[in-house]
């Protein structure tokens, strides 16, 4: 243990000595042997013995002093996807987007003309949501997303969302969207018929009226739209629009009384029936995350992550989206279960006072960060946008404030999936994370966490120092990017923890990690064959990129590893600090 402390120690002494360094103007640039500043933790090696064997290391040294060790080492593909290889050419290493965009994807976007402008433009995930449009059309965008990727060297992750038990419109007779007046009598029934009937909605849950009084308040997806309860027909409601609106295609109902929210979705399970088929649709078609709707509590994640482990061979990521008050309350223990958290500020602002909104994102943002999960901040960010080219000026700032909270992802909903301006909307995600992404930098912000400790395990522990340390190198010593080797992303992922200035370029042999890490905020997956020998892969895959234009003369790097090699089951960790010449 005290071989641990003083291997972070000494990556510390080098930070303190160099506050200001700029590894540009250092002497690692003249020819001279490499100089090593090693401490290890080996096992059954020297006076010291760790259980389970995981020597780290510090090394500082030049990259043109080993690039000739093997030529072997340039064999093999380097797959970084063509978006950013474009934005490094462009705008440099500082210059890379790191905040993680999530387009929905719905009739105004499902040709594979549109959906590859939408990667182009940056979109990093497609979430499909399940509660529209048949599988058959959900299979098609699937499979047209992994075409692009495999043809036009994308990297576009896949996401499924469930519907949820929830209280929601069948039908309200109209194709797409419709206006309500105020005033207008709608009936809401769950009476099936064919066809569609005016003002006539059908609710998909038998008991949508059960315990609703003459006088409550029937609210369409958190506000769109609004009635008052006039008349009770058995199970049936006879409803007035009292704030005319939107009234959406399968919208959310919620009921209130005196201000205060009518649990009715507490009766419903977490994942239906049709939420099931729906995960076995999801698994068969090889998505890469999983969103569940309306979570309660941790046992509801930990059961879907158990059946998918149990049917799939891949690494499928289940993410819960806090939308009631009951996963408020329980944050921490959905946010420790789960592979990430969605903010569905929505759904959420239905079930809680809407001025408590701001404070609750950003403490969910805060807790997803000590506890290194994703987050994505979702629903309205740029609403206007569904019919309108540009938006309000308090959008920008609302996504803004999101972006200044370190949110891994944002996302778009309505205004990707049915809006007439998807791809303008995505350009202003685009253009608000980079501007903002650039102030956090100039204002020194990312020192503002404090992380908590995760590890239990020493190996664990270690892994996590090292990378707190790391990232507090790259900082200080300037260098222009971070170069991480890993088969599940654990590392990479702390790193992106500490948000560092520095982009995170995540090697990995791992297809599913290489999604999965597509989430994370500041992160460059990079899907290439890794070799037995780290310091191999080092120089195989420095010299790739250099090969490509993207490293020059006098770029510094500063390597993270933690792999296994063959030879040994010892996880080998260690920083190096490298300057091409």
């Amino acid at each position: 243990m005290a071989f641990a402390g003083d291997s972070i120690g000494m990556c510390r002494g080098i930070i303190a000595k160099n506050t200001n360094a700029n590894l540009k103007k250092r002497v690692f640039g003249v020819s001279v042997s490499p100089s090593r500043m090693c401490t290890q933790i080996a096992k059954n090696k020297g006076n010291v013995k760790v259980k389970g064997g995981v020597p780290s290391a510090v090394q500082v040294g030049l990259e043109g002093a080993e690039s000739s060790r093997s030529l072997t080492c340039l064999e093999g593909p380097l797959g970084l996807d063509v978006v950013s290889e474009g934005e490094l050419r462009e705008r440099g290493f500082l210059g890379m987007r790191k905040t993680k965009l999530v387009c929905t994807i719905g009739p105004a976007c499902c040709s594979l003309e549109d959906l590859e402008k939408l990667a182009l433009g940056g979109m990093n995930v497609a979430r499909l949501n399940m509660c529209h449009n048949a599988r058959e059309w959900h299979r098609d965008v699937i499979r047209k997303i992994k075409k692009l990727n495999e043809e036009k060297g994308f990297c576009v992750s896949v996401m499924i969302d469930t519907e949820g038990s929830q209280i929601q419109v069948v039908d309200h007779g109209a194709p797409s969207s419709v206006k309500t007046e105020a005033g207008s009598i709608w009936l809401f029934t769950t009476q099936r018929f064919e066809g569609s009937r005016p003002f006539t909605v059908q609710a998909n849950y038998a008991g949508f009226s059960e315990g609703i009084l003459v006088g409550d308040e029937l609210v369409i997806d958190g506000g769109m739209a609004t009635f008052e309860v006039i008349e009770k027909i058995g199970n049936d409601l006879r409803c007035k629009c009292t704030d005319p609106g939107l009234f959406l295609p399968r919208a959310k109902l919620s009921f209130w009384r005196g201000g205060n929210l009518v649990g009715k979705n507490y009766e419903l399970p977490t994942l239906s029936t049709k939420d099931w088929a729906d995960i076995e649709f999801g698994i068969s078609e090889g998505v890469d995350f999983i969103a569940m709707s309306f979570v309660k509590d941790a046992e509801a994640v930990k059961y879907l992550k158990n059946y998918i482990s149990d049917r799939s061979s891949n690494s499928i990521k289940v993410l819960a989206k806090i939308e009631s008050l009951e996963s408020v309350w329980k944050l921490e223990e959905i946010v420790e279960a789960s592979d990430g958290i969605m903010v569905a500020r929505g759904d959420l602002g239905v079930e809680i006072p809407l001025e408590q909104i701001p404070t609750v994102q950003e403490e969910i943002t805060k807790v997803c960060r000590q506890l290194n999960k994703p987050v994505i901040v979702a629903s309205q960010l740029l609403e206007s946008m569904i019919e309108y080219p540009i938006p309000t000026r308090a959008e920008v700032a609302d996504v803004s404030e999101a972006i200044r909270q370190y949110a891994d992802a944002l996302m778009l909903s309505g205004e990707s999936a049915i809006g007439s301006h998807g791809q303008k909307a995505l350009s202003v995600l685009q253009m608000a994370s980079i501007r903002m992404e650039l102030w956090s930098r100039e204002e020194n912000r990312q020192r503002a966490l404090h992380p908590r400790q995760l590890g239990v395990s020493l190996p664990d522990q270690i892994a996590e120092q090292t990378c707190n340390c790391a990232v507090e190198m790259a900082n200080n010593l300037g260098v222009d990017a971070i170069f991480v080797y890993t088969k599940h992303g654990h590392m990479a992922s702390l790193l992106s923890r500490n948000r560092p200035c520095p982009p995170i370029f995540a090697f990995t042999n791992q297809n599913s990690t290489r999604m999965a890490l597509n989430l994370q905020w500041g992160v460059i997956p990079i899907l290439v064959d890794l070799l037995d020998d780290m310091e191999a892969n080092v120089t195989k895959t420095i010299a790739l990129i250099k090969t490509k234009g993207m490293l020059k003369q006098g770029d510094a790097v500063l390597v993270v590893s933690d792999v296994t090699t063959s030879a040994t089951p010892t996880v080998f960790q260690s920083i190096q600090v490298k300057t091409i010449d």
